[in-house]
């Protein structure tokens, strides 16, 4: 991925806006779907980081409606069935979760109005010629917005909230994660194959690849697991003020 960024670095205004940041990783990401055979088989390829055989010691992928019995919406084509799946599964099992949890927290309402059936029943009869229209995403939405908001507040690259655990990784956590995801560490406990963790930690560090979702669920577990054993929560050295 960083020689694709190297590469495509001065071509990067002229580049798609969706690949306009991290476009090496994208590429990479993109190259591994090709292998999908089903658009189910996409679909979970996008969401899920691991592969639980290859990860977890007698682990295997969990039995849902992507991988198990696959659902039926007849009639839909493939987009419209990444859109689907995404309504089923990712909405109210991951980022529904956060949010409300986050949100409500506070008396706020964030994308639940959206969700009202009278709005998602009005969504899905709208043909798909007015969602995607030359490489344009909620084309008719923008189109609304467009006589209501001034165009610049619309057509600019996407924001989200994340921090940057990747830097910090190589940075003031690095000891942290060295100690939860040494290899010796790792076999004893018996738990996850020493193996993809090592190559991926290694890769992460060198900088060929931002592998820090990858990473960061084996750290929770193991961060997790030292806690419910030994009762220390914070590991020896953590900078807060780095952190």
């Amino acid at each position: 991925p960083e020689i694709w960024d190297a590469v495509l670095g001065p071509l990067r205004p002229l580049l798609p806006g969706s690949l306009r940041a991290a476009p090496g990783e994208k590429l990479h990401q993109g190259a591994r779907k090709l292998a999908a055979e089903r658009i189910d088989d996409l679909y979970l390829q996008s969401i899920s980081r691991w592969d639980p055989a290859r990860l977890v010691i007698g682990g295997r992928e969990p039995r849902t409606c992507l991988n198990g019995r696959p659902l039926a919406l007849d009639g839909l084509d493939g987009v419209q069935r990444l859109m689907a799946l995404d309504a089923v599964t990712y909405l109210p099992d991951d980022i529904l979760v956060k949010v409300d949890r986050a949100a409500m927290g506070v008396s706020l309402e964030g994308r639940v109005p959206f969700l009202d059936h009278r709005v998602v029943e009005f969504a899905w009869r709208i043909p798909q010629s007015m969602k995607l229209r030359d490489g344009t995403a909620k084309w008719i939405l923008r189109q609304v917005l467009y006589k209501h908001v001034p165009r610049a507040l619309i057509e600019r690259p996407k924001k989200g909230f994340s921090v940057p655990v990747g830097d910090w990784l190589r940075g003031p956590l690095r000891d942290w994660a060295e100690s939860l995801l040494d290899e010796s560490r790792l076999r004893q406990e018996g738990f996850f194959n020493p193996a993809p963790i090592r190559r991926t930690w290694a890769e992460h560090l060198s900088g060929r690849r931002n592998a820090q979702y990858h990473l960061w669920g084996v750290l929770m577990f193991q961060a997790w697991l030292k806690q419910s054993r030994t009762g220390q929560i914070e590991p020896s050295g953590y900078d807060q003020k780095a952190a």
